[in-house]
């Protein structure tokens, strides 16, 4: 913005000195200039004036070519390069000019430093910045600065799920984020798809994701506590647990799931299940939690605390800096923190759309007639609160009075849920899990799945098939000498029912596949007869070698 109209000078002048606007009275007091005009930079921009009072007299000042020599050799001297423009405004009836040095807004590029040192602007005085806003501003300039893209040396693909990875691409292609041909591709090229592999190394977005040994990552942590009453003062539960952002999505939804209170009602021809507060307003802040929070703490993590009257769930991190409250409820862009981690998010389905989070969490609430979720913020951690009627946990509510139970009360709500939604008929592992909208496949079998068939709620099918394929695959993975010598005779047999069962899903139409695979995980079609293979080589190496594993 060029400033070379007096008239312009008297308008800035005119008012007080403030977040963007600094006079000084001669270029003598350039380097206090210069500090300001890198706080303006660090902030919403701005303009500084020398030749006017701080009473916003205009004085104006000689200009000579050494003085315009001095302000050019300061300007150089910001880090990163720094737009400045500079304008003289001339005096009538005087051989004096006004000197406005104007920065732009430039957030992308920050923090910005003078001669080594960075400024903040608060009210109308400057100040060092504190290096913890530095380092927050650093990490959020994006590239090589950003701690998600940061390379770890250590980290290497064995230590990712495959599991997870492959169902993000599949989610990806289902939802036409991703294009087909990507579920054809080896994992490094998925990696690199993704931004998260570069030169051969893994950055920290990569854990974050998909991580499975996760020893030097504490932060990907999510802790869980129901409490009795409104305050903290007695624990129902406490859980804390560690993974991935997949994996601690399906953790806290099971959380969820477990203490709040599920209801349905009659719509029709379908049964609408409920929960206290709407299953996709929590789990939109949960996704939001673990896509925007502030990873480069070793210390932080996410936090799902629920009372008889509220759910708040906290990460650590804060707002951008030029995001208020108030900005943050009405219209605004989405500027992810995280970029790389929030763009597999998106491709993967995980993340709806760019900045509707917080309108969609208001709209379910309002849908659901509870008040609309409170959002907070001390600087160093966010965190919403969503207000519902008080309730005993785990009890349905009365308001819809044709709610009906399928399994008895002492079951855990969440093995309650795929009961109902499972009803009399036979389902795939994927249906079950596109039912409860979980994506990990661990999670659904140990907090689901295996115990709603241990106590007898859901019978598998195939079950003596299952169970051979179990053994077999359980004596492999302990070289269970003896165990392998007794599953040897069977092996032949096991064999010939999985060629059939293969052949069979060869044949089907293709739209049917995913779901056969599916269906036929407790037999361990498609890449678990690998294993298989594996496994009868191990067995023959037994008896015709007498070999064993290597030794490490």
């Amino acid at each position: 913005m060029n400033i070379t109209n007096i008239d312009d000078i008297r308008k800035l002048a005119s008012g007080d000195e403030g977040g963007r606007t600094e006079y000084k009275l001669i270029t003598g007091q350039l380097e206090r200039g210069m500090e300001t005009l890198c706080a303006f930079l660090n902030g919403e921009g701005g303009t500084v004036l020398f030749g006017v009072a701080d009473n916003g007299k205009i004085t104006g000042q000689e200009v000579s070519d050494k003085t315009k020599r001095e302000i050019a050799e300061a300007i150089r001297l910001f880090e990163p390069f720094a737009t400045i423009t500079v304008s003289y405004a001339n005096i009538p009836d005087t051989d004096k000019q006004v000197i406005a040095l104007y920065a732009e807004e430039q957030r992308y590029m920050r923090p910005f430093t003078y001669k080594g040192r960075a400024y903040q602007r608060i009210e109308s005085v400057t100040s060092v910045m504190p290096q913890d806003k530095y380092n927050h501003l650093l990490m959020q300039r994006g590239g090589k600065y950003s701690w998600e893209a940061i390379p770890n040396p250590d980290l290497q693909i064995s230590d990712l799920d495959e599991n997870v990875i492959i169902g993000a691409v599949r989610a990806g292609i289902n939802c036409g984020r991703l294009p087909e041909t990507t579920i054809r591709e080896e994992i490094p090229a998925i990696l690199e798809k993704f931004d998260l592999l570069h030169d051969g190394k893994l950055n920290n977005a990569a854990a974050v994701l998909f991580g499975r040994n996760l020893y030097d990552y504490p932060q990907c942590l999510l802790r869980m506590a129901r409490f009795r009453g409104t305050s903290k003062e007695e624990f129902i539960d406490n859980q804390r647990q560690q993974g991935n952002i997949y994996a601690l999505l399906d953790a806290a939804m099971s959380f969820f799931f477990k203490h709040l209170s599920l209801s349905g009602k009659i719509e029709g021809l379908y049964r609408e299940e409920k929960l206290s507060i709407p299953y996709k307003a929590l789990r939109e802040c949960c996704i939001n939690a673990f896509c925007h929070r502030a990873y480069h703490r070793p210390g932080g993590s996410v936090g799902i605390a629920i009372y008889d009257d509220r759910v708040e769930i906290e990460s650590s991190g804060a707002f951008p800096p030029d995001m208020t409250l108030e900005k943050l409820l009405g219209g605004h862009s989405s500027e992810p923190p995280n970029l790389i981690i929030a763009n597999v998010l998106y491709k993967s389905e995980l993340l709806e759309s760019w900045g509707r989070g917080i309108s969609l969490m208001i709209d379910e609430c309002r849908r659901a007639g509870i008040p609309d979720p409170e959002f907070h913020t001390d600087g160093s951690s966010v965190w919403v609160v969503f207000r519902y009627e008080m309730e005993t946990a785990g009890q349905a509510s009365d308001k819809h009075p044709t709610s009906t139970r399928q399994a008895p009360d002492k079951y855990p709500t969440s093995i309650v849920r795929l009961i109902e939604l499972i009803g009399e008929h036979t389902c795939s592992l994927k249906e079950m899990m596109g039912m409860m909208e979980l994506k990990d496949r661990e999670n659904f079998l140990g907090n689901y799945l295996n115990p709603s068939m241990e106590a007898g709620l859901v019978e598998p099918v195939y079950r003596e098939l299952a169970e051979q394929f179990r053994a077999v695959n359980k004596a492999v993975s302990s070289w269970d000498a003896p165990a392998l010598a007794s599953l040897a005779p069977g092996l032949a047999s096991l064999a010939e029912k999985t060629g059939t069962l293969t052949e069979t899903f060869a044949r089907l139409p293709e739209h049917y596949r995913d779901n056969l695979a599916s269906v036929a995980d407790l037999i361990f079609i498609g890449r678990s007869l690998e294993r298989v293979a594996e496994g009868l080589q191990k067995v023959a190496a037994e008896a015709l070698y007498g070999v064993g594993p290597r030794q490490s």
